[in-house]
């Protein structure tokens, strides 16, 4: 008697997650630190050096993301490097925000502030979402945040939320919050 051997199923890839810390909201905000995760659970963070002409800056934005605007000066890396490594990571991608409004907009001052186009397209988180899945969307995120114990509002740290929580929905509880692969949760928050 043969077996058959069945191929392993392949791992589920998350698409590639972005997220934006920005100055403020509004009128002449901008862009301060970038955060995305890749489909591999890979995570890429960095704060962005201001252009001189940028100088809008919401207290309030400050006590909710943590990042001074001296912060940014000292260990902001320049805009141009940050679209070019952009570019290189994501070529050819889409890419999904969960405030694709806001970051679209703030994308597109970086880059062009750097004088580059984007290489990827970046588009809502929602498009990916069935109305069940939307209506618990919150619910799902705030476990996950939990269970994660992300607890810094930084760009990759909500990157990683997010596509966690997409994955959650998409394929169960039995998605792992450990998708953090073996790293520990507050890495997700640190850039430079």
């Amino acid at each position: 008697m043969t077996v058959a051997v069945l191929p392993a199923a392949a791992p589920v890839l998350a698409p590639t997650i972005l997220d934006l810390e920005a100055s403020g909201f509004g009128r002449g905000s901008y862009p301060i630190e970038i955060g995305f995760v890749e489909a591999g659970g890979l995570p890429f963070c960095s704060l962005i050096q201001p252009a001189p002409e940028w100088s809008h800056w919401d207290e309030q934005a400050e006590a909710l993301h943590g990042i001074s605007r001296e912060l940014l000066m000292r260990h902001g890396r320049p805009r141009e490097w940050i679209a070019d490594e952009l570019n290189r990571r994501l070529a050819g991608q889409t890419v999904y925000s969960d405030s694709w409004g806001h970051d679209y907009s703030w994308l597109s001052k970086l880059f062009d502030s750097a004088g580059r186009l984007p290489r990827f397209r970046l588009e809502d988180l929602r498009r990916l979402l069935s109305e069940d899945e939307a209506d618990r969307w919150n619910a799902v995120q705030q476990e996950v945040r939990a269970q994660a114990q992300l607890r810094r509002h930084r760009a990759s740290a909500d990157a990683k939320v997010l596509q966690m929580t997409l994955m959650r929905l998409k394929h169960g509880a039995a998605t792992p919050t450990a998708g953090l692969n073996g790293r520990d949760p507050s890495d997700f928050g640190h850039c430079g």
